[in-house]
């Protein structure tokens, strides 16, 4: 049995992780201290690994998060109001696969953005693929689009995605453009995809910020009448944790 040749093999199919398996058992011995089927098990076991862990670095580094933040890391030391049971429930991500809308709100630092972002790596934990925006960036962005001829590929992309994180909507008042946008988006993906939405502002001062009465009533009860909620209260997480780093 020639190994190297059986690697090269491997390799040229591309089948890395199995590689990688074959010859640590050639290096161990461990192909004579285990039954073929428990060698062809690990085997197959690494490559689906190796499979699995490069899809996911890929799904992570093409939805561009703020934030590298595993759901594990969330704090629920501080009381902030998070219910550690509907985030467990939300980590399952069936919630993706029912097409619903989470919308996080709370003060400036409070970890709107750090929880939208470890909901996004779940995700992408999970198969799904994900795309992170700033909101006021994303639609500044789509009215460039609009000039240069690429919007439709845009739109396309962002439709494509199972879950869209809008990062910080409500940070300055919707043109005109703008509203037309965020309610062709809402519109492509309603009951069709999933949607994180984080604010400063409460909700109940959206419709004011949207501006246009008929385009705000499409746009909330897309958003809001089904949503899961997280409202998030307290002292902003920078202040105690320089607190915490200044003790």
């Amino acid at each position: 049995m020639n190994v190297n040749a059986t690697l090269e093999k491997l390799q040229e199919m591309r089948l890395h992780g199995l590689a990688r398996a074959y010859r640590e058992s050639m290096e161990t011995g461990m192909g004579r201290q285990v039954t073929s089927d428990e060698l062809i098990a690990h085997m197959v076991q690494s490559e689906w690994d190796d499979r699995y862990n490069k899809k996911f670095q890929r799904l992570v580094m093409n939805a561009r998060f703020r934030y590298k933040a595993g759901f594990e890391e969330i704090d629920y030391s501080v009381n902030r109001g998070l219910d550690k049971n509907a985030m467990l429930r939300f980590s399952s991500c069936q919630w993706i696969s029912k097409h619903q809308v989470i919308i996080i709100s709370g003060p400036t630092g409070s970890g709107k953005s750090f929880i939208g972002s470890a909901l996004g790596y779940q995700a992408c934990n999970n198969n799904y693929k994900v795309l992170y925006y700033n909101c006021s960036k994303l639609l500044d962005r789509l009215k460039i689009a609009k000039a240069d001829g690429s919007y439709i590929r845009e739109m396309g992309k962002i439709e494509k995605a199972d879950l869209l994180i809008l990062d910080d909507f409500g940070i300055k008042p919707l043109d005109s453009q703008q509203r037309l946008a965020l309610l062709e988006i809402l519109e492509d993906r309603h009951e069709r995809t999933a949607t994180i939405i984080t604010s400063q502002l409460p909700v109940d001062k959206w419709y004011d910020l949207i501006g246009e009465p008929t385009i705000a009533d499409a746009i909330l009860d897309r958003l809001v009448h089904a949503s899961h909620r997280i409202e998030i209260k307290g002292e902003s997480m920078r202040k105690i944790k320089a607190k915490g780093e200044n003790v």
